[in-house]
């Protein structure tokens, strides 16, 4: 071979080796190991206590794609929260635990607050990302996001029954009804799940709440409340 094949194929390795480094970067199975136990045991525990039902806002889905790091056992789609009457636009979705979170959180909480500081019924949430087989964030080289295990959801707005339309961007800063049923709405939450992550936590959150069941402790009582 002469010197000049030589250099040639020491180019295509080194642009291959590249090219090889960069695919490893975007993918979750890169930076996640295997997946904790909890993880499965909770979902488990969740469907065996029936909590969770199949209905027309509920329905089970059977495969998600994405690499085998993500995804979930028995994953769902869930069209709307309370009873039906709070919709869920695009429909997330959610692992097991969450659908009740996100049910129990939505009914508990949610509603009443609109009605003591908006006076008029939330009658759909605006879903800005629930399943995704993604890192955190989007960065390369992050560890998996809660989304890529189906155990996350982003909201980014609330539509009312009166026509309003109540958004992240524009209202945790917004008129004093909005800001007080927004701050409402993110205290409750940290009382609900592991993660709540708001406007006031960095920059990839100004126009959304970012709530997740992940565990941050090996008991699982550590929360994050940003």
């Amino acid at each position: 071979m002469d010197r000049g094949s030589v250099l040639l194929l020491r180019s295509f390795l080194v642009i291959g080796g590249a090219l090889a480094v960069a695919s490893c970067a975007s993918s979750p199975s890169a930076f996640v190991g295997q997946k904790a136990a909890w993880r499965d045991n909770s979902e488990r525990a969740c469907l065996r206590s029936g909590s969770v039902r199949e209905s027309r806002f509920v329905q089970p889905v059977s495969q998600l794609g994405g690499p085998n790091v993500c995804g979930a056992l028995s994953p769902f789609k869930m069209s709307a929260a309370d009873y039906g009457r709070v919709s869920l636009r695009p429909a997330a979705i959610l692992r097991c635990p969450m659908v009740n979170t996100v049910d129990d959180w939505v009914r508990e909480a949610i509603a009443p607050a609109a009605a003591r500081y908006l006076g008029s019924p939330v009658v759909q949430i605006k879903v800005a990302a629930s399943y995704s087989c993604r890192t955190r964030n989007g960065l390369a080289g992050a560890k998996l996001s809660e989304h890529g295990l189906a155990n996350a959801l982003d909201i980014s707005a609330f539509l009312l029954a009166d026509g309003r339309k109540v958004t992240l961007r524009r209202g945790w800063r917004g008129a004093p009804a909005e800001q007080a049923f927004l701050r409402a709405v993110h205290r409750s939450a940290c009382k609900r799940f592991t993660t709540v992550l708001g406007p006031d936590a960095d920059k990839y959150h100004q126009d959304h709440f970012h709530v997740d069941l992940a565990r941050h402790n090996r008991k699982g009582t550590y929360r994050v409340c940003r």
